[in-house]
């Protein structure tokens, strides 16, 4: 049997990637209370610098309890991640039921363009973490 699998988005692994932290956010606080054990950024820990996605923990931890404006004191970047979540089931739920088709993938173009995006983003995120972090 030839099974194809189903192409999946930059989007939709993003949303899906937000699912999975919302889901862990909600369960963490009760995992760090009863274990005593918490997360720190390996690189912050090692370095003193931290790296472009530190805080999203708490970020997402914040966010899945309502306090939007920590978690995007701890990073903006978890805002945008939420709404992939929040616009991904949907879209995955639709694309399962083939009312919309699977996406197109990208061409090389395209791809460098998105690569391109994300770096940018990475660092103005790294540049808000060392502002935040080490700068203040």
């Amino acid at each position: 049997m030839n099974v194809t699998a189903r192409y999946v988005s930059v989007p939709e692994r993003l949303g899906l990637l937000g699912l999975a932290a919302g889901a862990a956010a909600l369960a963490w606080p009760t995992f760090t209370s009863a274990t005593g054990l918490g997360a720190p950024c390996p690189t912050y820990a090692v370095t003193g610098v931290p790296c472009p996605f530190c805080g999203l923990t708490t970020a997402s931890v914040a966010l899945v309890h309502g306090d939007v404006a920590g978690a995007a004191a701890a990073n903006p970047g978890v805002l945008a991640l939420a709404a992939l979540a929040v616009a991904v089931v949907p879209l995955l739920a639709l694309r399962a039921a083939g009312v919309l088709a699977a996406p197109d993938r990208l061409g090389a173009r395209a791809r460098r363009r998105v690569e391109w995006s994300v770096a940018l983003l990475a660092a103005a995120s790294w540049v808000f973490q060392l502002n935040r972090l080490v700068l203040s």
